[in-house]
């Protein structure tokens, strides 16, 4: 909507900065409307949660300790993740360019995981015994977004100007060619190396439209399994939100993609503001998410939050980077996997005393607070990690 109005404005010769024009500008302003919107808007819709009565039991039949630990969290409002989305989508009219493709494919995304995560809260605050959606309906779901986001990159029509740079054999300088949609879905990066990793063609494509629906819907359930301590969701998300965005930002810029031989991306400047809008909204929740929460974020926020980096990730062709940055939600999604795993094929043995991972350290006694904190820590470093990979490739 700004960029409209700039036009207009100009159309009319009224000068305005044209600082207010660049992504950078509107990364910043994305970040402070979302966190302010959250910080303001929050005791007033916590109160209304409060009124509604969408607290959730905890489910921790597994675990029967932390039954105990998690007794006074009963009675906390979920479904927080409504604040959470609300102020992204706001920043998204304010601050992004309504005539980009990619802002609308995450709009899409926003909308499309809110209202499967918002039915599933739904159901579990009608139903207090509930499990919500059913598993496999909730990941067919997911996976039809991760189909329609790859077919998005895939299809010429849609998928934005993309441009590699590459070093041609005989010459000494680089030179920055154009890749067709199906170039640019086809290629694969790995964080510190300058080479696509591999790069699929023809029928292959197939197979990397299947990887984006496991990406989208792998990550969309990966940060909602994370979601099960006061704040623990909403710094980690933070963290490799950020990282993504700094790759979105410099993808967007001809020049440093160049110096740091990464794609060019016409366009990846709304990804970058629509990832800041969301690094401000996991701030400004934490306000009230923080130990002790007077808010949950519920399946509304941690699925959408999970999607929108999945999406981010396969737009920018660092679905590798993702899964190191986003370490913290790989590592939680693999300790249900090998759980389930161990409890159904090694006779009921189990390997973590409680899974997700966050729940074994508690069930080792760590206090909750020293849980997140050092996890957040972890997700530091390997946001860190991230960053460092720009420079040695």
């Amino acid at each position: 909507m700004l960029l409209l109005l700039l036009k207009l404005l100009s159309h009319w010769g009224i000068k305005v900065p044209a600082a207010f024009g660049y992504s950078s500008t509107r990364m910043l302003l994305a970040a402070i409307t979302t966190l302010l919107i959250t910080i303001f808007l929050g005791p007033n819709f916590i109160r209304k949660l409060y009124e509604l009565k969408t607290g959730q039991s905890i489910r921790v039949e597994d675990c029967p300790v932390l039954i105990e630990l998690h007794q006074k969290k009963k009675d906390t409002p979920s479904m927080g993740g409504i604040l959470i989305l609300f102020s992204m989508l706001v920043s998204l009219l304010l601050w992004m360019d309504l005539s980009s493709g990619i802002t609308w494919l995450l709009a899409l995304t926003t909308v499309w995981l809110g209202l499967i995560g918002g039915y599933d809260d739904y159901l579990k605050m009608k139903h207090k015994n509930s499990k919500g959606l059913r598993g496999k309906r909730k990941l067919g779901l997911q996976l039809l977004l991760g189909l329609v986001a790859g077919l998005w990159v895939l299809w010429p029509q849609t998928a934005p100007t993309v441009k590699e740079t590459v070093q041609i054999e005989g010459r000494s300088d680089l030179v920055t060619k154009s890749l067709t949609s199906q170039e640019y879905m086809g290629r694969y990066y790995l964080p510190f190396k300058k080479a696509p990793f591999f790069i699929l063609g023809g029928a292959g494509l197939i197979a990397g439209v299947l990887f984006t629906m496991f990406v989208v819907a792998g990550s969309s359930n990966a940060v909602n399994l994370t979601d099960g301590l006061d704040g623990l969701a909403a710094g980690t998300v933070g963290l490799a939100a950020g990282v993504l965005a700094l790759f979105a930002f410099l993808s967007n810029n001809i020049e440093f993609s160049r110096y740091l031989n990464i794609l060019y991306l016409e366009g990846s400047g709304e990804v970058a503001v629509y990832l800041c809008a969301m690094v401000g909204a996991c701030l400004g929740f934490l306000w009230y998410n923080g130990h002790p929460a007077q808010v949950f974020m519920g399946d509304i926020g941690s699925l959408t939050l999970g999607g929108i980096l999945g999406v981010a990730a396969v737009l920018l062709r660092r679905e590798f980077l993702f899964a190191i940055v986003g370490g913290i939600f790989v590592a939680e999604a693999l300790s249900v996997i090998l759980q389930v795993g161990s409890y159904k094929y090694r006779n009921k043995k189990r390997i973590f005393l409680c899974s997700p991972l966050h729940h074994h350290f508690e069930y080792k006694g760590w206090p909750e607070t020293k849980v997140v904190l050092r996890f957040w820590i972890v997700g530091l470093i390997l946001a860190m990690i991230g960053v460092i990979s720009l420079k040695f490739q």
